[in-house]
């Protein structure tokens, strides 16, 4: 593929057959330093990869680095956000790995973050929590949280379907509603002139209702079936390889009926038709329920799971977000739209120490291509300092590496981590919450990391 202002290195390239990936020992990784803090981030985190891997397979493997560019490092050199030639990269090499971006504010790009998903149709935004002991949490017992995350990544409202109110577009949409839809239209309280100057003869009696525009912003939110069974299939394939004895559809489906009710629908069916006997869903326990009797339904369940089935259950995501802090052995795999993944995500990273150390990837299991990210901001007060802690990419490349299939490089991450975090010579942000911990630089930590390999 031809590139316009950057040179990608020789080495291999990553291909995929039937969604499995095959890899050579030499593979070409495009990456994204990232803005603000990213650049200490990414010298810290790459060290640490190199290291593993190294010590891991004695130098019969190697990944050749590929530097691609995009935020406000790729605005200062290219006078572009997002390069044609970083997202062709991506796509020719299919796995790569990026630090934290600036979003542009203003027009344009929504989020540069959502632009690279939704371009490659990154479906699964994967995110593992666990507890690295030592951790500073501010909860008791955190290493009872160990979950994963299946984020769907390119409907709900990061779609970006909405309109801002006043505009014509807001307005015709309010306009086919009322029109069309007339009892829906009821539900909006305040779409009306007359339902603004009703309101206001009560509340605010001498003040003049005709001044006040009708200002209504519009949101929709698609929900589909093919991008809850893809999510679904993907987050049930991850519980059964790994052994995970629980796949949680986290929803709002007792409000939002037909689009967060349909994502728990579809999911239950999808995992009934594409794995059949080794998953127990509780919608086939509500059936046995309602055809035979609750004592039968407990039964049936109790066989299945006996004989090894992995159990399928829901929760509605205002008590998921309560029970994962006071019940979270009750949970482990997680399926979920966009907007609970994101609460979710970030409410366990609190738990277990925050989300500077919190990983993420962006992944389609069909096509092979994968992002995997740092999941914080920039932080640009800390911009070249050497001072945060670069545990989100480092971790972010872990979950790489396992997913190249290079086990032994990614064991030997968290093997060092976990000794870097008992040694109490960490960063700043552990280090003040950390009884006897001593203070390093974002470069030391890195090292350390290494050395506790």
């Amino acid at each position: 593929m031809a590139y316009i202002n950057i040179t990608p290195p020789s080495g291999g390239k990553i291909t995929v057959t039937a969604g499995k990936l095959n890899v050579p020992n030499n593979p070409v990784i495009p990456f994204i330093r990232g803005d603000g803090t990213g650049p200490d981030i990414w010298a810290a985190s790459v060290r640490v990869f190199d290291a593993a891997i190294q010590k891991a397979y004695g130098g019969e493997k190697k990944i050749e680095w590929f530097e691609v560019f995009a935020g406000e490092a790729s605005k200062t050199k290219f006078d572009n956000w997002l390069p044609d030639d970083t997202v062709a990269a991506f796509n020719e090499y299919l796995v790569g790995i990026k630090g934290p971006l600036t979003t542009p504010v203003g027009g344009g790009i929504r989020s540069l973050n959502v632009a690279l998903r939704q371009m490659l149709d990154l479906y699964v935004c994967l995110r593992p929590v666990q507890y690295f002991n030592g951790v500073p949490s501010p909860v008791k017992h955190p290493e009872k949280v160990e979950m994963v995350i299946f984020r769907e990544n390119t409907e709900d409202i990061y779609a970006g379907i909405e309109y801002a109110a006043g505009t014509p577009e807001a307005q015709q949409v309010l306009s086919f509603i009322e029109t069309a839809f007339p009892k829906d239209f009821k539900k909006i309280r305040f779409g009306t002139k007359q339902a603004v100057t009703d309101y206001m003869k009560l509340a605010a009696p001498d003040h003049d209702s005709s001044q006040i525009p009708i200002q209504v912003g519009i949101g929709i939110k698609p929900i589909s079936n093919v991008g809850t069974i893809r999510l679904m299939k993907s987050a049930v394939e991850y519980a059964l390889r790994h052994k995970r004895k629980s796949v949680t559809i986290v929803h709002k489906g007792n409000i939002m009926k037909f689009t967060e009710g349909a994502f728990r629908d579809w999911s239950y069916a999808a995992a009934e038709r594409i794995f059949g006997e080794k998953v127990y869903t509780w919608a086939q326990y509500e059936r046995t329920k309602k055809a035979q009797s609750e004592s039968a339904a407990n039964e049936e369940q109790k066989t299945a799971l006996n004989a090894g089935r992995l159990l399928i259950k829901d929760a509605i995501a205002d008590i998921a977000l309560q029970q994962v802090l006071t019940r979270p052995e009750d949970f482990d795999v997680i399926a979920t739209l966009n907007l609970n993944g994101d609460y979710l995500s970030d409410a366990l990273a609190a738990q277990v120490g925050g989300i500077g150390i919190a990983p993420g990837g962006n992944i389609n299991y069909i096509t092979g291509h994968a992002i995997f990210e740092a999941t914080h901001g920039t932080a640009p007060k800390y911009a070249n300092l050497d001072r945060v802690n670069p545990g989100s990419v480092v971790l972010s490349g872990e979950m790489m590496l396992r997913y190249l299939g290079w086990d032994a490089a990614a064991d030997l991450i968290i093997k060092g981590l976990n000794g870097a975090i008992g040694s109490k010579r960490v960063t700043y942000d552990f280090a003040r919450l950390m009884e006897g911990g001593t203070e390093i630089k974002c470069s030391e930590f890195g090292q350390n990391i290494i050395d506790h390999m």
